[in-house]
């Protein structure tokens, strides 16, 4: 498939996971909000190497036919910080990821910190109607784009995630920001000629 199909393909399998997410407090607003779902997921698709869209596609693919949720995890990961208690009761059933895993995915986490700061300093009004940027910001109410990362680095599977890793060092090493990159997307999407013009237009 060219890239399209697979960034199609893998947003409609997430919303279909998404949409099975049980919340304590009963169905949550944005399990219904379809367009605003569309457009994150797609932003960040567009962004990626094809080999990384094409092993997360068979991700989430291979999860439906165990009858495993991706997003489902996502979310339950993300409860380590968001709500402990919670994430205690969860944590046993969640796939245990090695050390080694977890410390590289620590240094990937840190380098789109930093993105996210370069992109927030730039583009002020654009990072401000994005998630808060760092996990010391956590409440049971906000979930941060540094913990919101490190939880959907955790249900990669072991390709996946060491594709990711070899992606995130190529943009790295060509002086590339990856928070750029999807926000432009997202700004596009949105009907704005890029971030630059959603900023200007942000400010009044």
């Amino acid at each position: 498939m060219n890239r399209e199909k697979w960034i199609e393909k893998i947003v409609d399998l997430e919303w279909a996971q998404f949409d099975r997410v049980k919340n304590e407090g009963g169905r949550a607003d944005c399990q219904d909000d379809w367009n605003t779902f569309s457009i994150m997921r797609r932003s960040q698709y567009m962004a990626w190497d094809d080999d990384v869209l094409e092993s997360y596609c068979k991700d989430l693919e291979e999860a439906d036919a165990r009858g495993w949720n991706l997003i489902m995890e996502k979310y339950a990961r993300m409860m380590k910080s968001t709500a402990p208690e919670r994430y205690a009761k969860l944590a046993a059933e969640l796939p245990k990821r090695s050390g080694k895993r977890e410390a590289i995915a620590e240094e990937m986490i840190r380098i789109q910190v930093a993105w996210m700061e370069e992109f927030a300093e730039k583009y002020p009004m654009m990072a401000g109607n994005a998630r808060s940027i760092h996990t010391s910001e956590d409440t049971p109410y906000n979930t941060s784009y540094e913990t919101y990362l490190r939880g959907e680095l955790g249900t990669y599977s072991e390709e996946t995630f060491l594709l990711y890793g070899r992606f995130i060092a190529r943009l790295s090493g060509a002086g590339e920001n990856l928070a750029y990159n999807i926000m432009n997307h997202t700004a596009k999407l949105y009907g704005y000629a890029g971030v630059e013009e959603a900023e200007r237009k942000c400010r009044g």
